[in-house]
């Protein structure tokens, strides 16, 4: 199940405001679902996907194992609200912002830590999740700090008596690590930019991280999920 949550419909054009019970209908709709044996769903997401699939895990019941993309450890772009808990978005600063001798932004360095001062409480508490983690990371992503966040995530998780997540790192990988033979999107237009920005990548290595990826997050849901359905947010 793919599902949109912006920009489709009669959804929200934008990201300024989520509503994280609109991911839980889908969740449940998926336990419920008689193809679907349970007692759990998988997530899989990239990018912003990949952050509201962290915390969807962390905020919700019944998902199982979570495969993050490149994704955030930090609530970016707009403020995510559940019931009466709302996380602020990540601060950023655009004067940290590149441009490349092509004239393409490079937005590496523009978020906040979320580890320091007022964007702690960006900090998507992944303490408190259930499922499983894979952590996908290209090293050269230049959307933002993966592997970082990644690796914070972690450190968040054992510090709390979690499971240890897998991490996978991918040298020269860049942003959109997508399935198998998807050409390398080096660069493209950032909708919450405005313009067009750098992912990072030297084609022939992410072409090779696509081509484990796939196999990754395969033997990942094979082992955590046997049968059950997935859930993809990108």
């Amino acid at each position: 199940m793919a599902l949109a949550y912006h920009n489709y419909e009669d959804l929200p054009k934008g990201l300024e405001i989520l509503h994280l019970e609109y991911f839980e209908e889908a969740v449940n709709y998926l336990l419920d679902h008689p193809q679907v044996k349970g007692p759990g769903v998988g997530l899989l997401g990239t990018s912003k996907g990949g952050e509201l699939c962290l915390s969807m895990a962390s905020f919700l019941k019944g998902i199982t194992a979570s495969v993050i993309i490149n994704g955030s450890v930090a609530n970016v772009g707009g403020t995510l609200h559940y019931k009466d808990e709302i996380l602020p978005p990540l601060g950023l600063d655009l004067n940290r912002m590149r441009v490349t001798k092509d004239g393409l932004a490079d937005i590496l360095d523009v978020l906040n830590s979320p580890l320091e001062g007022a964007d702690q409480k960006s900090f998507i508490p992944v303490e408190r999740a259930e499922s499983a983690f894979l952590f996908l990371v290209g090293l050269d992503d230049h959307n933002w700090k993966s592997e970082f966040y990644a690796n914070e995530a972690s450190k968040r998780l054992q510090a709390h008596g979690r499971e240890q997540p897998q991490i996978i790192c991918y040298p020269m990988a860049g942003h959109y690590i997508e399935p198998p033979y998807f050409p390398m999107c080096q660069a493209s237009l950032h909708t919450l930019v405005g313009g067009p920005v750098i992912w990072g990548g030297e084609p022939r290595a992410h072409a090779m991280a696509q081509v484990d990826a796939w196999k990754q997050l395969q033997t990942f849901f094979h082992k955590h999920l046997g049968g059950e359905k997935l859930g993809g947010l990108s």
